[in-house]
């Protein structure tokens, strides 16, 4: 596995991959597991070469936030990258990324500013302008993206829609640890009676889908659900309860009659937590399909 720590470093390695075949991207901020390496198997099925980036982005961090105590493994991810075949790894610093002077963003304008945006002012703004500078950087052919970070995988399709990267953008599905929740890098920070109390959000994914698929419903009673369910662990403080369309993200009220996503964000002593799930009734999901 070649490591790159500058932009001309990279730049100089790809000019000569891609002469090999399609590139496929993992963009990551680091502390990898193996929802990180499901990214990277999916990637290595369906490219040529393989590159994947590790870079804690101070620009999606609030002020408040937890980015000087975000986890960092650098020795330990790297093993695992060679370990699953990755060809080139990126690791810059900081000021590589954002030089001095640096002052250009890249926004979209609703989706950054709704749901997890509006908690985090500011956060997607970081997304985007890093993913968008990596893009141009990498220039593969496909970039891969997990689901549970289901409004980013969002935001990141609708600004290579609308900047016109050649790029695929490919969702995995979220990976999760043997009790239900979600791989997270957040995880490991986590008390070990929040860790027990975190798998409510998988509980109530869970109860939302099996409600969804029993019969007609509406939003009101799938969202008094969630939330019953989520108050049945007190150590979580429900931030928020999206019903969303789960494709434009748009707000959904009354008769459930397309699929749904149903975002969760449950913050656990200082760790925030997110989690999704795409539910329909099996009917609905599979008339949607067939049109």
């Amino acid at each position: 596995m070649i490591v790159c720590k500058t932009k001309a470093e990279l730049r100089s390695q790809l000019a000569r991959l891609r002469r090999e075949g399609d590139l496929g991207f993992v963009p990551t901020m680091g502390a990898l597991h193996d929802g990180h390496i499901e990214l990277v198997r999916q990637a290595r099925r369906e490219n040529a070469r393989v590159v994947v980036s590790i870079f804690v982005n101070p620009t999606q961090f609030g002020p408040n936030e937890d980015f000087e105590v975000y986890p960092r493994d650098v020795d330990g991810d790297r093993a695992k990258l060679e370990a699953a075949g990755v060809d080139v790894l990126f690791l810059p610093e900081v000021a590589e990324i954002y030089p001095e002077g640096s002052e250009t963003v890249v926004e979209t304008q609703h989706l950054a500013r709704i749901l997890v945006g509006k908690l985090r002012p500011g956060h997607f703004r970081g997304v985007t302008t890093v993913v968008a500078k990596l893009f141009n950087l990498v220039q593969p052919e496909r970039a891969y993206f997990g689901e549970k970070d289901y409004q980013q995988l969002q935001v990141i399709r609708r600004m290579v829609e609308d900047l016109d990267f050649p790029i695929e953008v490919v969702g995995v599905p979220t990976v999760r640890e043997a009790d239900g929740l979600a791989m997270s890098s957040r995880n490991m920070r986590l008390t070990p009676e929040d860790r027990a109390a975190a798998v409510v959000l998988n509980r109530a994914l869970d109860a939302a889908q099996a409600h969804v698929a029993e019969g007609p419903t509406n939003v009101t009673s799938l969202r008094r659900l969630v939330h019953e369910t989520l108050a049945e662990e007190p150590r979580g403080t429900v931030e928020a309860v999206d019903i969303r369309c789960a494709t434009t993200l748009n707000p959904v009220r009354g008769a459930i009659e397309k699929p749904v996503v149903i975002l969760l964000a449950v913050r656990f002593g200082d760790v925030l937590l997110i989690d999704q799930r795409v539910v329909a009734h099996p009917a609905v999901a599979w008339r949607n399909a067939a049109e």
